[in-house]
């Protein structure tokens, strides 16, 4: 069944929510919803204790590294790290304490997938696919959505198809999906992207973007039939969000279990 998917979104080093589409290599075009005061180990020890696994720490550009370490060292085990990863980092990550490392930009350096790069991290990863999450966010072209990377900014070639999914999950124990057109807004899901993942996917997927209300956990359940998990990000009232308690998702999981 549907599940809440807890994240820490790092910027700066820092405990941030952000509006995706936002996010550039100019300070200036960034559009924040949030700074914690709170430290990203706090967040880990707060998804120990409520035994919510599978959340995402993201690193969001440059100085982030300390950040991400502690945080996987409050929960080691528990979390999964990307933004930055490579072949030649994600052994780092996962001998810190990772769960799984979540690759994106690395695999289309010119706006293809590369699939040398891709072996070389499962080579990486000692051929463990388990260690392997793709993150395949994407922004809407037309009537389809296409994989975008560096910050959300580059459109690749690489469609969210049933073909390109099926050849995906060969190499990979999970996808992560950003909705990069939601994210940030607290304007509601994408629906049809929801649907369209659900249809395609026969790994774990877990959506992001847009959610607004502890009925979008339902929303989602409903229209995937269970398929797709939940991130809930601004909304939330532990990022200072006032439509989504954080006690309601640590419920609404205990309720799927």
């Amino acid at each position: 069944m549907t599940k809440f998917r807890p994240c820490i979104d790092l910027h700066a080093g820092k405990v941030k929510q952000i509006v995706g589409g936002t996010l550039t290599d100019l300070q200036s075009t960034l559009q924040t919803n949030y700074v914690s005061a709170h430290s990203p180990e706090h967040y880990a020890r707060l998804y120990r204790e409520n035994h919510l696994r599978g959340g995402h720490v993201i690193l969001l550009g440059p100085n982030n590294e300390d950040a991400a370490s502690s945080a996987i060292e409050a929960w080691p085990g528990g979390l999964q790290v990307g933004g930055g990863i490579t072949d030649e980092n994600a052994p780092t990550w996962i001998r810190r304490g990772a769960e799984k490392v979540i690759i994106t930009s690395f695999l289309f350096p010119q706006g293809d997938l590369s699939q040398s790069r891709l072996d070389a991290c499962l080579q990486a990863l000692s051929n463990d696919k388990d260690k392997l999450v793709i993150d395949l966010s994407c922004r809407r072209k037309d009537n389809t959505w296409v994989v975008t990377t560096n910050k959300w900014q580059t459109l690749t070639s690489f469609e969210i198809s049933q073909d390109n999914i099926a050849l995906l999950e060969r190499h990979c124990s999970e996808f992560l999906i950003h909705a990069a057109d939601n994210e940030g807004l607290q304007r509601g899901i994408d629906e049809a992207l929801v649907q369209r993942l659900a249809e395609y996917c026969t790994i774990p997927v877990t959506y992001a973007g847009g959610a607004n209300s502890i009925t979008d956990l339902q929303r989602v359940a409903t229209l995937s039939n269970g398929k797709v998990d939940v991130t809930i990000g601004s909304a939330l009232d532990i990022f200072g969000g006032s439509l989504v308690k954080f006690e309601e998702c640590v419920q609404w999981n205990k309720a799927q279990s």
